[in-house]
């Protein structure tokens, strides 16, 4: 028996008024829900779009990105800046500050949260850019044009460092590791993007600790000062999900929610979906954690499908991909490398163009393309479709990616 035909009172209350919350809203009505939504939103702006808060919105270009959904017409009850506290899930209810909001079906799609610099915390001058009101408060800074230090050398401090540099401000990257997206890709398919910070005209520090941050300035464990009419944080994100402390929910060692394949959590009626929550992939054979816009984009379909179709359930299991846009240059990633036994170059890293393919038992497992979108297409495809492929073809730059199959 669906959802739908056992509960229609209080309906699906969905926590997150972010990409996954707001698709999660639409594809419900899409796919037949008949019963009563109810969007809660922690921040009182209407939902928005967060790509371009590092782009368009903080160089001036934009406004602001809301999202162009009508939710009167889709009869979305949208409550915004009602912070959520907690979760009973005996009651089926949710605490907030405006008082207990009860729930049939529940949707946590809370995102994630910027990590913050020890001891950064309060200092004038040192900013996040995780929300709108992040993105207005910066804007003006840029303005100004200082020196600006970006501590950490990851995708949203390449991509701030690209907006500072567009705008004329002196720009200092900061990184403890000792290469740029070390969290992220391998040593050597990372190492020609450093050189992008140089021609951009970037100063890019690794290997550097940040020891402390005043006003005006940046202290490295090293001693070096660094002066700093800006600082700005982008040293990665974590789940937003200490709400749920002793919810039984049940959360992996990263704070996010464990979902299973059908995106439910572990209580009853309730699912996950976005940044917040992980999944099984059996297509890698582990549990995955995307912090990424297409995964937002992505997850509310099932999830809406699962709660309105209740036991023709569907499987989560997408092909990641995200794309950044830093320094000229358009990057795009799809699949997972982790586990890959073969890593394949398309082109010269030191051209405009080229890629990077992994290959797991003979087939395409992840695929990194740069100012090159027909290899991430065709590649993105070739991922999903499983089968073995040609490792010279691959390698042949000259060569349409999709040639490669066996």
């Amino acid at each position: 028996m669906s959802e739908q035909t056992e509960q229609t009172q209080s309906g699906v209350v969905i926590v997150g008024a972010g990409m996954a919350g707001v698709q999660t809203a639409v594809a419900l009505r899409e796919q037949g829900w008949r019963g009563p939504i109810t969007l809660l939103g922690a921040e009182p702006h209407q939902p928005y779009d967060r790509p371009p808060l590092s782009k368009a919105v903080l160089l001036g270009k934009a406004e602001d990105s809301a999202f162009d959904v009508d939710f009167e017409g889709l009869g979305v009850v949208l409550r915004l800046g009602v912070e959520v506290t907690g979760l009973r899930a005996a009651e089926r209810e949710l605490d907030t500050e405006a008082g207990p909001v009860p729930y049939d079906v529940l949707v946590l799609a809370t995102g994630a949260e910027p990590l913050t610099l020890p001891g950064a915390e309060g200092v004038p001058g040192v900013h996040l850019l995780r929300t709108l009101d992040d993105a207005a408060r910066l804007r003006p800074v840029l303005a100004r044009t200082p020196s600006t230090v970006v501590v950490g050398a990851g995708w949203i401090g390449a991509e701030f460092a690209t907006a500072a540099r567009e705008v004329g401000c002196a720009v200092t990257v900061v990184e403890a590791a000792d290469r740029v997206l070390a969290g992220a890709l391998p040593a050597e398919v990372a190492a020609p993007m450093a050189h992008w910070y140089e021609e951009a005209g970037a100063a890019l520090l690794t290997g550097a600790k940040v020891a402390s941050v005043q006003s005006g300035r940046v202290l490295l464990a090293d001693g070096r000062e660094l002066p700093a009419g800006a600082v700005v944080v982008g040293i990665g994100a974590r789940p937003a999900t200490r709400w749920l402390a002793d919810s039984g929910v049940e959360l992996g060692p990263e704070g996010a929610v464990t979902a299973d394949e059908y995106l439910r959590t572990t209580l009853p009626g309730v699912y996950a979906v976005g940044d917040c929550a992980s999944f099984p992939s059996a297509r890698y054979g582990a549990r995955l954690l995307v912090h990424h816009w297409d995964n937002a984009l992505q997850g509310p379909r099932v999830v809406a499908a699962n709660i309105v179709a209740g036991s023709a359930m569907q499987v989560y299991d997408p092909v990641p991909y995200f794309w950044s846009e830093q320094f000229g240059r358009f990057v795009q990633y799809a699949g997972h490398h982790a586990g890959a036994d073969e890593l394949v170059w398309r082109g010269n890293p030191a051209d405009a163009g080229w890629s990077v393919c992994w290959l797991r038992d003979g087939a395409l497992a992840a695929v990194l393309a740069v100012g090159r979108p027909r290899d991430l297409a065709q590649g993105r495809k070739l991922i999903e479709a499983g089968t073995p492929v040609d490792p010279a073809k691959i390698a042949d730059s000259a060569l349409p990616l999709k040639s490669a199959l066996v």
